[in-house]
């Protein structure tokens, strides 16, 4: 149980410094080689760092909020699965947003030289929403653009891409192969095996 302590402190610590730009604190959640994977950014999480940090400074704004977890260790290797949100606030239409995205961290642990540290983070985008930030506020969305997007984060794609990301349009979501290669990939690195990144 102490081993799954830990891990679920560094999921935490991971939402609490990243969304509070706690760049030093936030470095120690990650092992060297960790990789971030997300609809508009994919790669090494110094690289996340560096183009959150620019997103900021354009305005962009995503925070994240965590649920339960489970946690599954096997020796040095864990993988967690963690309910979250993440929620994003921007212009769609010259009306101020929010996109709240439902889904799951799917993360792959290690342990090494007695520290656990994240080595691959791959969200699952189960549903998502817009509501303009007024209520009164009528906002009209490009339908025939909207449907393009994959259904479990298809308004996040939708303010994502108007404000200038490239979004990756095969992340897994609550049903499909894709998800359940995760899952596959997920109990290899379980069973020992190398990371399929």
């Amino acid at each position: 149980m102490v081993q799954e302590l830990k891990i679920r402190q560094l999921i935490e610590n991971w939402a609490v410094w990243r969304d509070a730009g706690d760049w030093d604190r936030f470095r120690t959640v990650w092992h060297s080689d960790g990789v971030m994977m997300a609809t508009w950014f994919q790669g090494h999480f110094e690289e996340f760092i560096n183009v959150t940090i620019e997103g900021w400074n354009k305005g962009v704004s995503i925070l994240h909020f965590l649920g339960g977890s489970s946690v599954e260790v096997n020796g040095t290797r864990a993988v967690a699965q963690t309910k979250m949100t993440i929620s994003q606030r921007g212009l769609v239409q010259d009306i101020l947003c929010d996109v709240v995205c439902t889904g799951r961290f799917y993360d792959f642990f290690e342990e090494r030289n007695g520290q656990w540290g994240l080595v691959h983070r791959q969200p699952i985008y189960e549903k998502d929403r817009i509501d303009p930030v007024d209520p009164s506020a009528k906002l009209v969305l490009d339908t025939q653009a909207l449907q393009t997007y994959p259904e479990g984060y298809r308004h996040l794609a939708y303010i994502q891409t108007n404000i200038g990301y490239t979004v990756k349009m095969d992340m897994p979501m609550l049903k499909g192969d894709v998800v359940q290669d995760l899952y596959k990939r997920g109990a290899d690195w379980l069973a020992g095996k190398p990371l399929v990144r």
